[in-house]
């Protein structure tokens, strides 16, 4: 099985170390090709007003300078054109994707453009409290559970424009009490904080932050699935239709007769 690897935390990240490791246990026919820099937050955007430059490390490991949709987009059409992967893994992400989260993600975005393309595409992700800071992330979690969520998912033929999303909670491999798979949840968008100060030169300027988590208990999601200690596995797909309001926007406009019945 020939898999391609990448993220959005960067070529040298931790996370796509302990990755690569679990990934040589499914395949030793392992390709890397993910962004030069940490691209957080990049969400599924392209770069189209600049070149993007590629940079080979070893025979299977290059470097992009660009976003993680970039990166996948330069290893299926460009490194690996002639023999594509039969599986994509995306992360470990330092820091959980989850509900909402999944829209802004470059790891979830990396995964949604090997779903494009035809190839089953799995993003990993290790949820840590907000004592955890940078390269202090405790991925121990991910680490010793990877190999029990990997196994069985590629294997697992997911349907076209599907992929699967998986983050593991922040707590100590023995305190993990499963995996559950679940929906996508939904927090309340009141938790965005934004932070103004002013530079030396008398300029405001803003950081982004977040705020408490705000969404509803008892529900089966990815949300209630880590704050559980379970590991979360959510499939996704891409067609964002939302197929129950369109018998209703069709009788709204059909008395301008503006849409034309459908067949």
């Amino acid at each position: 099985m020939r898999i391609l690897l990448t993220n959005d935390d960067g070529v040298n990240a931790r996370g796509l170390k302990l990755l690569e490791a679990a990934a040589r246990r499914l395949s030793d026919d392992i390709w890397i090709v993910a962004p030069a820099e940490e691209q957080s937050g990049a969400g599924h955007s392209l770069t189209l007003t600049q070149p993007v430059r590629l940079r080979r490390h070893d025979e299977r490991r290059f470097s992009v300078t660009g976003t993680p949709t970039d990166a996948v987009m330069l290893a299926l059409a460009h490194v690996m054109k002639d023999e594509p992967p039969d599986l994509i893994l995306s992360g470990i992400n330092r820091g959980a994707n989850l509900a909402e989260d999944v829209t802004y993600s470059g790891t979830v975005s990396a995964a949604m453009e090997g779903a494009l393309a035809g190839v089953r595409s799995i993003a990993l992700s290790q949820a840590y409290s907000r004592e955890g800071m940078g390269d202090t992330v405790p991925f121990a979690a991910a680490e010793a559970w990877a190999d029990r969520v990997l196994a069985p998912l590629a294997a697992f033929e997911t349907g076209p424009g599907t992929l699967i999303n998986v983050n593991f909670p922040a707590l100590p491999p023995d305190e993990v009490r499963g995996i559950r798979i679940c929906r996508q949840g939904l927090r309340d968008y009141g938790r965005l904080r934004i932070v103004q100060r002013t530079d030396p030169r008398g300029y405001d300027y803003y950081w982004f932050g977040l705020g408490p988590l705000v969404h509803t208990p008892g529900q089966s999601t990815d949300l209630e699935a880590i704050a559980d200690g379970y590991v979360s596995v959510t499939p996704l797909h891409l067609d964002l239709t939302h197929d129950a309001s369109i018998a209703g926007l069709r009788n709204e406009f059909a008395a301008t007769h503006e849409v034309i019945p459908s067949k």
